[in-house]
């Protein structure tokens, strides 16, 4: 029986390879979008048009109510669920003092609370199982914390907290609960950056080059694999040595 794996923020970025490497592998794949729907169709029906098992489905992962369908339609097309990738997630550039709560209050929705959801939801079924595998897409600065990203920063080091006590608690349930931190990763988030901005960023790192959503999905496949069978509650870094 083929794996079943769910992607949160699967249109775009890192979330949309993540989708497609797990698909090509065997996985069959449910990717969840809120407001990305044309971007979700297209790589559907990309994979699709490969023979690949795909599903989308319209989720806020910040509300509840919109999680806990997701998951029972995941359950009802697919019977069960194996893996659970994390990955939603928006940014915020902008000193402290100038953050209104309302900004504040949806980069944690976003990015923390629905790993909240999204765990407890998916618990209810790996636990009965005694198997499953949870992936969190954290970043480099959830681990060191970044100037004008503190909210970014706090989101993602709560991500690192939830990961570490997660894994010690479902554990002997047969689950395994990792994070990985990316560095930087050329997707929609660096949009705004300008080259001389991404030049200073390669610049910076010990490698010399900047990451691609392949960089993270090749990691997120290796955890979720068999492979990876003796690790949890691990912070894996892909950031070509940004940080060391």
């Amino acid at each position: 029986m083929n794996k079943v794996a769910l992607v949160t923020g699967g249109s775009r970025g890192i979330g949309r390879q993540v989708a497609i490497q797990l698909a090509r592998e065997g996985y069959r794949v449910l990717i969840n979008y809120n407001k990305s729907k044309s971007e979700a169709q297209d790589t559907c029906q990309l994979l699709r048009s490969e023979g690949c098992q795909v599903e989308i489905f319209k989720a806020d992962v910040s509300k509840q109510d919109q999680v806990k369908a997701m998951f029972e339609f995941c359950i009802d097309r697919f019977g069960h669920i194996d893996v659970l990738v994390n990955n939603s997630g928006i940014s915020y550039e902008g000193l402290l003092t100038d953050m209104e709560e309302e900004d504040w209050d949806r980069i944690m929705d976003i990015n923390l609370k629905s790993v909240f959801l999204c765990s407890k939801e998916v618990l209810a079924y790996m636990v009965s199982n005694h198997h499953g595998n949870i992936i969190n897409i954290s970043s480099m600065w959830g681990q060191v914390g970044a100037s004008c990203e503190v909210a970014y920063s706090a989101s993602k080091a709560g991500m690192i907290g939830f990961t570490k006590a997660l894994a010690k608690e479902v554990g002997p349930s047969g689950i395994r609960v990792n994070a990985i931190a990316p560095g930087v990763i050329m997707t929609d988030m660096m949009k705004d950056f300008g080259q001389a901005d991404i030049d200073y960023l390669r610049d910076e790192t010990p490698i010399m080059r900047l990451g691609q959503p392949e960089d993270i999905a090749n990691l997120v496949s290796f955890l979720a694999s068999d492979r990876a069978d003796f690790i949890t509650g691990q912070v894996l870094a892909s950031n070509g040595g940004f940080v060391i």
